[in-house]
């Protein structure tokens, strides 16, 4: 950040009275600007023994299979987002849908969360992000072919929960040290 947005001036990169972390500061305003995570919400869809995954048609990771998700904006709910990323992504409806899984990812300053739900219907289709959308059994899924870690530990612990037909709230850290080989 190099100009405050309430006022046009420079900012510098200090830390302010009474805080642990270097801020951008209007030198001129003295606006702290906070940054802090963005949240991606999106929907495990299931019907019956399947799940819904799209194939990204944007990047990153374009080609590769995903959960319909996406930043949430101002002004909705966690589920609003979810809800609203997957008739984006998939053109699917869902019902029933309760928080399922929560990925904290500090090292890009992200926090996931994912609804899981019924289809409310089998009318979809590939939205605007998405070259094709799919359910899969659990033996068909692409598994090498996933977006992004947060995916595949989502469906490994669906199928898990599904086996005992029990689906509590799950929280997880995703964590990398610089250098480190991310999976």
């Amino acid at each position: 950040m190099k100009f405050c947005s309430e006022c046009g001036q420079s900012v510098t990169a200090r830390v302010p009275d009474g805080d642990t972390r270097s801020r951008f500061i209007c030198d001129h305003c003295q606006t702290i600007h906070y940054q802090n995570p963005r949240i991606v919400a999106g929907c495990l869809a299931v019907h019956e023994q399947q799940v819904l995954l799209c194939r990204r048609a944007i990047e990153p990771r374009m080609g590769y299979w995903t959960l319909p998700a996406g930043f949430m904006e101002n002004g909705e709910t966690t589920e609003e987002a979810a809800l609203r990323e997957t008739w984006e992504e998939a053109r699917a409806r869902l019902q029933s849908q309760q928080l399922y899984m929560l990925f904290n990812l500090p090292h890009i300053n992200q926090v996931y969360m994912f609804f899981r739900g019924e289809l409310a219907d089998l009318d979809f289709s590939a939205g605007e992000e998405s070259l094709e959308v799919r359910l899969f059994h659990e033996t068909d899924i692409p598994w090498d072919e996933l977006a992004f870690p947060t995916i595949g530990k989502t469906l490994k612990q669906y199928f898990i929960d599904r086996r005992q037909q029990h689906y509590p709230v799950h929280m997880r850290d995703i964590t990398y040290r610089p250098g480190q080989v991310r999976r």
